[in-house]
């Protein structure tokens, strides 16, 4: 954990308090400049580390997000977040874990959090845990990915016992791609992939810049938007023991501890 120090000739001070400390495995170049944006809104009150793994391949494909995720690619950047001292990992990226299926996403947490030396988790279980501690259990998925990744996290997401009440890919293939779409088209395609029966709207991927337009998102669908980056910082947050309530972050930061009390009993 990343020490503080208050400034001892302000007589308001004068003791030390601690700063959470989250690490992020983030796979190549996309929309990393999502995380200082995070931390900024957050208020500056804790770190995000932002550790840039291997991706031999940029492809929404499920072979190459496969290798993306591998025990060798995550453990070498899992080690560096141990030596910057976090208070919790995550592994963000929802496709390079929800294609191992619930069991293997579970397997590589652990195996980050082994090597990290703190709590870890994933983009896929922070969706999961975020619908969870917000009491939701029907969804739409407004995905960037072609449709047969699509369905590895529809898959993912029922064995969650959560509803998909409606599903679709936009068929981008590289993260690259993602990353340059700007945030008037995000707001059209998000709220074209809405259903009037979902809870919620779901947007899994962090290569998609999303910390600017939460709130946007939620005032143009009239609901709750959970974006790829936005549960992983919540996630992260969470595990380090620091998910108080925030406003500017969307629906899931406004909930806050409780939030995260609820999803952690949940597992």
């Amino acid at each position: 954990m990343t020490a503080d120090r208050n400034d001892p000739s302000d007589p308001r001070k004068g003791r030390y308090t601690q700063m959470a400390s989250v690490g992020f495995l983030y796979p190549g170049y996309s929309a990393e400049d999502d995380y200082p944006e995070f931390e900024r809104l957050l208020g500056g009150d804790v770190r995000l580390h932002l550790v840039h793994t291997l991706m031999r391949e940029d492809a929404h494909r499920v072979d190459a997000l496969l290798d993306v995720g591998g025990s060798d690619v995550l453990g070498e950047g899992a080690r560096e977040l141990r030596a910057r001292g976090v208070d919790a990992a995550v592994w963000a990226c929802t496709s390079g874990s929800f294609v191992f299926g619930w069991e293997g996403a579970r397997a590589q947490a652990e195996r980050v959090g082994a090597e990290a030396g703190a709590p870890a988790s994933s983009t896929s279980f922070a969706f999961v845990h975020a619908l969870r501690a917000l009491g939701i259990g029907r969804v739409a998925i407004a995905a960037s990915y072609p449709d047969d990744v699509a369905e590895h996290f529809v898959g993912f997401l029922g064995d969650a016992g959560i509803d998909v009440a409606a599903w679709s890919g936009r068929g981008i293939v590289t993260a690259a791609e993602v990353g340059t779409l700007q945030g008037a088209d995000v707001l059209d395609w998000v709220a074209a992939g809405d259903h009037p029966d979902a809870e919620a709207v779901l947007v899994p991927d962090t290569a998609l810049h999303s910390a600017a337009i939460l709130d946007a998102l939620e005032e143009r669908l009239g609901k709750t938007v959970l974006t790829a980056n936005q549960v992983s910082v919540w996630e992260g947050l969470r595990l380090a023991g620091a998910a108080g309530p925030r406003e500017g972050l969307g629906t899931l930061f406004r909930a806050g501890a409780g939030a995260g009390a609820a999803a952690a009993a949940e597992g």
